[in-house]
């Protein structure tokens, strides 16, 4: 049973050849559109508030806030891209910070050792997740909420329902703290992250067939492809990231605590969701993924400078969230009601 399927929308070549230029424009709008309302939403907070919004200040806050998010989001991204999805990248930063901050803080293990440990037993996680949707044919969406939840469980337990804190090395707090040429250490993990995943999903056979089987499992296991290895690998990749995003959480916070999961897990699906709108619409991709963030970022930090409430960011969050598997629903349909009409032009 699959939670996603892999198909993509943006107009090819053949298609684009010979169309006037607003033709082609509107072709593209769908594929750039969430980019050019990220653009648009920047002017528009940059002209109501002109003091506070268009600032390095702000630019540095939005990126070190987010740069979280962002790590979970690409985690959450790669079981998607094979058409399962983890919970476990929101459930899982709870245990994963705190093990981090034990670790070091309790234990005396050195902190790079500490992190280490830490993306281990994430990525034994991940494992764990893999056999059950693979080997024990369990839905995903039900395996990584079960698994979610005994971890989130195991982080009560590691706090007894209090604070973990404690003496950090200045190392591990350079995590979160450190600026390269002013732009967060955070924010720079999220790009070099990125254009890693990019390069795999779209320039090497490995991210061709992640993504045949999620467009279609029996095909791509009829081609050869390995199914159960690709969607277990996928699994402890979202479990290496999401445990290195756990550290930096440890580093941001600087203490462990067992109730900032819902803080992290919706706005990171929200963001992988939202990124099957654009770039390559009806599909999971990177960058869609990375704007789907950013303008999540962007929306949020306005709408926070005029003053709104406390509950306007998970609000934002779940109306987002909603509209994005809207719309991906909505690219799905017009994906295969393309497919059929070209068929029957072919079979004309």
């Amino acid at each position: 049973m699959q939670s996603i399927k892999s198909n993509a929308l943006e107009p090819t070549r053949n298609e684009m050849r010979g169309l006037p230029w607003w033709q082609q424009a509107g072709r593209l709008l769908p594929v750039y559109g969430l980019p050019i309302i990220t653009i648009l939403l920047i002017i528009f907070f940059s002209l109501l508030l002109p003091d506070t919004f268009p600032t390095f200040l702000n630019f540095h806050s939005i990126l070190s806030d987010k740069a979280i998010i962002a790590l979970l989001s690409l985690a959450a991204t790669l079981p998607m891209m094979a058409g399962r999805i983890d919970l476990t990248v929101g459930f899982g930063i709870v245990m994963w910070h705190i093990l981090a901050m034990w670790l070091v803080t309790k234990t005396g293990i050195p902190w790079p050792i500490a992190i280490l440990l830490v993306i281990a037993a994430a990525a034994v996680v991940g494992l764990v997740n893999g056999l059950l949707v693979e080997v024990a044919q369990i839905d995903s969406f039900i395996a990584t909420l079960g698994t979610g939840t005994m971890l989130y469980a195991g982080a009560l337990w590691l706090t007894d329902g209090r604070q973990i804190i404690g003496s950090l090395p200045q190392g591990f707090i350079g995590l979160n703290t450190t600026d390269i040429v002013g732009v967060p250490l955070p924010a720079v993990f999220v790009v070099v992250l990125a254009i890693v995943l990019w390069i795999v999903s779209e320039r090497l056979p490995i991210g061709r067939h992640v993504y045949a089987i999620g467009a279609n499992e029996k095909a791509a296991a009829l081609n050869g492809i390995p199914v159960r290895t690709y969607i277990i690998g996928v699994f402890v990749a979202s479990g290496l990231i999401a445990g290195f995003a756990g550290c930096v959480l440890a580093a941001k916070l600087r203490i462990g605590q067992a109730n900032v999961g819902l803080d992290y897990l919706l706005p990171a699906l929200v963001g992988a969701f939202l990124g099957t709108t654009t770039i390559k619409p009806g599909r999971v991709n990177v960058w869609g993924t990375m704007f789907g963030v950013i303008i999540l970022a962007v929306g949020i930090s306005g709408i926070q400078q005029f003053g709104a409430g406390f509950f306007v960011t998970p609000l934002f969050n779940g109306v987002t969230l909603v509209v994005s598997i809207a719309l991906a629903a909505f690219a799905q349909r017009r994906r295969a009601a393309t497919k059929v009409a070209r068929t029957e032009l072919e079979t004309n």
